[in-house]
């Protein structure tokens, strides 16, 4: 089954589930880790098993963001919490959001009088549908590191610390951030985690793809699976995110008209006081060589005596 996208301008029409629609209904299921297991193991090139999902923010109230986002939060088998966060349009302050997201994880999921050294190390991974920032890449990684100001040294975990954490690096300690630009990615995929990104941006995945988890989810979030009353409410989905882009789009097209208008009309009217004084100077130095008084021409002109003083005939 597949639905060809009325916009024209959104790459919806494919034969499986959008990932944020999957998230809220499906991959929550137990028998579904395996999709976000094999995403999750393909981002950060590392074998991940989620042992359970933990309470978040997902089921917003507001109907914005009921269609805007949604956001899962998982605990891997090492105790480690994987923040996924899913935006489909566009909020300026959204760095300043995953750091208050990973800093409300560090606060939560301490208990009071525990030691420093029970902090959870948190992933939070961003799978963002607009344009973030300015940059080139489609995936960014960023973690924490402290760098000497006189030598340029990375300060390291003493041995002891390396045992007890079980880390070899001070970045491990601390959040690390994942930002997934997928509506830049428009090239062919020829690596694992750009068959995730091409099944992000377009909610397909080719028969060739082969990165872990994508054929688990050719098998479960197929739209032919779903049932009548399912697949109208995800469409609906999917409607509400065209209209909340177009939104946008609309507002900023009208913002950019506008505010073309106010500059036209304030440069017609710079234009025309340029005018008005550029006369006003002309009859001066008319009447300056004349030899009429200066202080006659300042009145009849409303220039000032020493502007007038300064005209060149």
């Amino acid at each position: 089954m597949k639905k060809d996208n009325e916009k024209g301008d959104e790459s919806m029409a494919s034969n499986y589930i959008r990932f944020d629609w999957a998230m809220k209904r499906l991959l929550r299921n137990k028998a579904n880790f395996a999709v976000l297991e094999g995403f999750l193991t393909t981002l950060l090139n590392e074998k991940i098993v989620i042992q359970k999902l933990l309470e978040s923010e997902s089921n917003q109230e507001d109907e914005f963001d009921k269609y805007n986002r949604v956001d899962m939060l998982a605990e891997n088998s090492r105790g480690e919490l994987i923040l996924i966060e899913v935006q489909n349009n566009n909020e300026y302050a959204y760095f300043q959001r995953m750091l208050f997201g990973t800093s409300k994880l560090v606060t939560e999921y301490i208990n009071r009088g525990e030691g420093y050294d029970k902090v959870r190390k948190i992933y939070s991974i961003n799978i963002v549908y607009f344009s973030l920032g300015s940059g080139k890449d489609t995936v960014y990684h960023g973690k924490t590191e402290f760098r000497g100001i006189h030598q340029n040294d990375v300060l390291e975990l003493t041995p002891f610390q390396r045992q007890t954490f079980k880390v070899d690096a001070v970045s491990q300690l601390y959040p690390e951030y994942y930002i997934l630009k997928v509506n830049d990615f428009n090239q062919v995929a020829k690596s694992p985690l750009e068959e995730w990104i091409c099944y992000l941006n377009t909610g397909d995945i080719p028969d060739s793809a082969t990165a872990p988890g994508l054929e688990e989810a050719r098998e479960r979030l197929k739209l032919d699976k779903m049932t009548k009353t399912e697949l109208e409410a995800y469409y609906r989905h999917l409607d509400n995110i065209v209209i909340l882009r177009d939104n946008i789009f609309t507002e900023r097209a009208e913002g950019r008209a506008e505010g073309r208008a106010e500059g036209r009309a304030e440069g017609l009217e710079e234009g025309l006081a340029k005018g008005r004084v550029e006369e006003k100077k002309e009859m001066a130095r008319n009447m300056k060589s004349l030899d009429i008084p200066l202080d006659t021409i300042s009145q009849v002109t409303g220039l000032a005596i020493e502007e007038i003083r300064d005209l060149k005939i």
